[in-house]
């Protein structure tokens, strides 16, 4: 039977009015985040060659604290057929997006990896050989004795010779209320420092993405917390335990005139308006 031409155009109308979704609604915020802030590939190559330098032997299990989606245990796995690893976050709907798109993609060495929906104040394991707490996860503890806490809790948990490794990040943009934007393949990636009180040194952060038709995802993620200092950050770990607490510092290539991705331990550095560096403690 012929379908009238009553039938054609209410299907084209139909058709007309349905909207194309921006980029925006389109967007995974959890694979924007691995893609603009992360490096997992960079940051277990420092803690492998360093954990080795210093101790003269290969980590084996590694916690991975505020784990996220769990990007840098599964490196860690992917690196050596004997790794393991262990990831503690409160989130349980990154840590389901972690186990979808990154842990399930281990195949066979999936099963090395295992992810706890559980504050790391409260983690419970064997002793591991290294503890990582990376991009600046940590600073979610805006007291002094809070964060000892967490120091003298993860002090705990290492082995004999264990070693913690953190980030941390400063300079005399760090207070400042500003927006930073780096742009990607497809998007821009936005970081916002939107609040900071001098007073306790309290800060609010974001992650926005912008997209190239105009769209944008604002807030994808938000950070409560309080931006520490290097001496703060040491003196405390050494206060929970530590035998030692340095800030690593990446190398400058003068002919590519950026960093040479090589970092040192260091007693002086330069007075940058922003810098990223590593804290090592050892036990």
């Amino acid at each position: 039977m012929a379908k009238s031409s009553g039938d054609k155009d209410s299907k084209k109308s139909s058709k007309q009015g349905k909207k194309t979704k921006t980029s925006a609604q389109k967007a995974d915020p959890h694979a924007l985040y691995e893609v603009s802030v992360q490096c997992v590939e960079a940051e277990i190559d420092f803690v492998d060659a360093t954990f080795e330098r210093l101790r003269g032997r290969k980590a084996i299990v590694l916690r991975e604290d505020f784990c996220g989606t769990a990007s840098t245990s599964c490196e860690w796995v992917r690196r050596r057929a004997g790794n393991c690893a262990i990831g503690f976050d409160t989130d349980p709907e990154v840590l389901e997006w972690g186990s979808k798109n990154n842990v399930a993609k281990l195949g066979d060495s999936a099963h090395r990896i295992t992810l706890y929906e559980q504050d790391v104040l409260n983690a419970r394991h064997a002793p591991v050989d290294t503890v990582l707490a990376m991009n600046f996860s940590y600073w979610l503890f805006k007291e002094r004795a809070a964060l000892r806490q967490y120091f003298r809790r993860v002090h705990d948990s290492l082995v004999a010779d264990g070693i913690f490794f953190l980030d941390c990040y400063g300079g005399y943009d760090a207070s400042r209320e500003m927006r930073e934007r780096t742009q990607h393949e497809r998007f821009t990636y936005v970081w916002d420092q939107a609040s900071f009180n001098p007073t306790n040194s309290h800060m609010c952060c974001h992650i926005h993405f912008h997209f190239d038709d105009g769209s944008k995802l604002n807030k994808a993620f938000t950070y409560d917390w309080r931006l520490w200092t290097l001496p703060e950050i040491t003196e405390l770990l050494e206060e929970a335990g530590f035998s030692s607490a340095r800030a690593w510092w990446q190398g400058w290539d003068d002919k590519e005139e950026e960093g040479d991705g090589e970092y040192e331990p260091v007693e002086d550095a330069d007075a940058d308006a922003a810098w990223v560096c590593y804290v090592v403690a050892q036990k």
